[in-house]
C-alpha cells in the first residue's frame, strides 16, 4: 500500500472527525517524519508500519495533537500531551485583540498568562513581542511541565517564568498584558468524545453555568493592570453579556472580539 492508498483507507475509518482526510495526512506525515506539505508533494512514499498504530488510536477518538505530540498555535509549535488542554485556533483571538490594543506602540513589556497550560498564550505573546518578558501560572503540575519544555524549545526560558498557583492570588505585580482562558463549559454539557474522554476536565468545566472561574478571576484583574494595560479573556460564544457584566462590576471597561467564525470569543478589559 502506498501513501495515497493508506490515506484513503485511514480517512474512511475516521468518521469520528470533521476532517478525516486532514487527520490521516497529519498522522502519515508524522509517521514518516516529514511535514504534511512534504507528504502532499509526492504521495508515493512508503508507509511505515507505525502508521497502523496511529490510525487505531485516532479511530478510538484520541486527539490528533496527543498522538503527534504537537500543536501549532499563532507563530509557534507547542508540545502537548495527556493532562494539558490542546491549544485551539479560537484562542488566537486573544493575541489578535492584544495586537490591536498595542498597535502603534512598542507593545507590552510584561505579560501575565493565567491558566497557561502548556504555555500557549504566554509563549505566543513573547514570540509576538520579542522584547517582552512574562509570567505563566497554572494549577496543574503536568501542564507546567509541558510549558517549561516549550519555553526551553523556543529558547524563551530566560524570558518566561512559570509557577504553580491559583489564578493571581499570589501575584503582586502589574502587567501591560494579562491573558486568561478560564474553563467555561457548563458542568454536564455534552462534548465530543475526543474532548471529554481525553482532555483534563479541570481545564474545561466551569460550574453549573460555566462562569465560576470568571467570578473568581474578575475581582483580580484591575489590580493586575499597569497604566495603559489590557486584559484579554477568552469566553464561550454565548457568554459575552454575562462576562462583561462581571467585569463592569469591578470597574473595568470592556470590548468584545469575535473569532474567525464570527462568534464572540474574547473580552478585553481596561481600567
Amino acid at each position: 500500500m502506498n501513501a495515497r492508498e493508506a490515506l484513503a483507507a485511514a480517512a474512511a475509518r475516521f468518521g469520528v472527525s470533521a476532517t478525516p482526510r486532514l487527520d490521516a495526512e497529519l498522522l502519515l506525515a508524522h509517521a514518516i517524519g516529514i511535514t504534511r506539505a512534504q507528504l502532499l508533494l509526492g504521495l508515493d512514499h512508503p508507509v511505515p508500519p507505525s502508521f497502523a498504530g496511529l490510525v487505531e488510536r485516532r479511530a478510538r477518538h484520541e486527539p490528533i495533537a496527543y498522538i503527534t505530540g504537537t500543536r501549532g498555535f499563532w507563530t509557534i509549535d507547542l508540545a502537548v500531551g495527556p493532562g494539558v488542554l490542546i491549544p485551539r485556533a479560537d484562542s488566537e483571538t486573544l493575541i489578535e485583540a492584544a495586537v490591536t490594543h498595542f498597535a502603534g506602540t512598542s507593545g507590552p513589556a510584561r505579560v501575565l498568562d493565567l491558566g497557561t497550560g502548556p504555555g500557549t498564550l504566554l509563549l505566543a505573546a513573547l514570540d509576538q513581542w520579542p522584547q517582552a518578558t512574562g509570567l505563566g501560572i497554572d494549577a496543574s503540575a503536568e501542564a507546567l511541565a509541558y510549558a517549561r519544555l516549550n519555553a526551553a524549545t523556543l529558547e524563551m526560558t530566560a524570558r518566561a517564568s512559570l509557577q504553580q498557583g491559583d489564578w493571581a492570588g499570589d501575584v503582586d505585580e502589574k502587567f501591560d498584558l494579562v491573558l486568561a482562558n478560564p474553563p467555561y463549559i457548563a458542568d454536564g454539557e455534552l462534548l465530543p468524545r475526543e474532548v471529554s474522554g481525553f482532555e483534563p476536565a479541570a481545564a474545561l468545566f466551569g460550574g453549573t453555568d460555566g462562569l465560576d472561574e470568571y467570578r473568581r478571576l474578575s475581582p483580580q484583574l484591575l489590580r493586575l493592570l499597569a497604566p495603559g494595560g489590557v486584559a484579554c479573556v477568552e469566553i464561550g460564544h454565548t457568554q459575552a453579556a454575562a462576562v462583561t457584566a462581571l467585569l463592569h462590576v469591578h470597574g473595568l471597561t470592556t470590548r468584545v472580539h469575535r473569532d474567525l467564525g464570527g462568534r464572540d470569543r474574547c473580552v478585553t478589559a481596561t481600567a
